[in-house]
């Protein structure tokens, strides 16, 4: 079995393993849901409601999450030769929406009691159990943050995002809820609720753009970009030149194409090696990619025709 089907299989697999983080993400959405809701009922807070409303909307998200990743971690097939990493980025897409629509459901009820406010009701027990909901979803977010910046998921990290988000907001309608306890000023209660909204709004935003910007195929980042610089250093050392390179990423797979200018006086398989161990040593540096050489001969002048490829 050569080492590129090896380390294609080994991909898949670890892509395959993502879906037992998304069902932790599940278990977690139905516990904080039950918590919330329970904080809710006793409370009568509409800053708990909201804080419950994003909660079922965490569930949606990592119900969309569980099935993304398995159709991510599908292998290639006839209709998708390079196999289906990017649907990850329908995922983020997914979850940013969510969030969206989550802040507008928070406005309306929140301005609706504004206008309208009531006094609360056992906020010493209310508070306490939302207190532990949202240590659940901090603790679940910190294992989903590292798992997907570790795999190269931005289904985990938008997952992540969106229980930290949930966390965030916790804390603002715990801070207002002290606050109203001591002062019996309710109408804090409707306004911590739209300054969550706005948080959310922001989160919401940022992962649709980001969720946009890698269905459009954009570069690889400077880190990546360095790394790869890196690995041509060696290879220049050897006599070997490079240009018209192009970079891509979706979602964990890496994709470049580069042109290998070699002296003239190689033979064909001693240049193929090199471009060979080039590529192998790129996925080293990379991780999970796939990589394109197109050889030519350095003293063609032909060969610099392609520079304008250069980015």
């Amino acid at each position: 079995m050569s080492h590129k089907k090896v380390e294609h299989e080994d991909h898949m697999q670890n892509r395959s393993s993502l879906t037992r983080f998304a069902w932790l993400s599940i278990a977690a959405a139905l516990a904080t849901i039950t918590l919330k809701s329970i904080a809710y009922w006793l409370t009568g807070s509409v800053g708990l409601l909201s804080d419950a409303i994003e909660s079922v909307v965490n569930l949606a998200g990592a119900v969309t999450a569980l099935g993304i990743l398995t159709i991510a971690a599908l292998p290639p097939d006839e209709g998708h030769m390079y196999g289906h990493s990017k649907a990850e980025y329908f995922a983020s897409t997914v979850e940013g929406v969510l969030i969206l629509g989550a802040s507008a459901g928070i406005i309306i009820t929140a301005g609706s009691r504004l206008l309208h406010p009531r006094p609360l009701e056992e906020l010493g027990v209310g508070l306490a159990i939302s207190a532990a909901a949202s240590v659940i979803n901090f603790m679940v977010s910190r294992v989903l943050m590292a798992e997907g910046v570790k795999r190269k998921s931005i289904t985990l990290e938008a997952d992540a995002q969106h229980l930290m988000t949930d966390v965030w907001t916790s804390i603002g309608v715990l801070g207002g809820m002290g606050v109203v306890a001591i002062t019996g000023w309710n109408i804090l209660d409707p306004i911590v609720a739209l300054l969550v909204a706005a948080n959310i709004i922001w989160t919401g935003i940022r992962l649709v753009r980001r969720s946009v910007e890698g269905l459009m195929d954009v570069a690889l980042g400077a880190k990546d970009l360095q790394l790869i610089e890196s690995v041509m250093e060696k290879y220049r050392k050897k006599g070997v030149k490079f240009h018209a390179l192009r970079t891509r990423q979706a979602a964990a797979r890496r994709f470049m194409s580069v042109h290998v200018l070699v002296p003239g006086d190689w033979t064909v398989h001693d240049a193929h090696h090199v471009a060979e161990a080039f590529e192998r040593d790129i996925r080293k540096a990379v991780g999970p990619a796939i990589v394109f050489t197109h050889l030519e001969p350095a003293e063609d002048k032909i060969s610099l025709d392609d520079i304008p490829l250069d980015r």
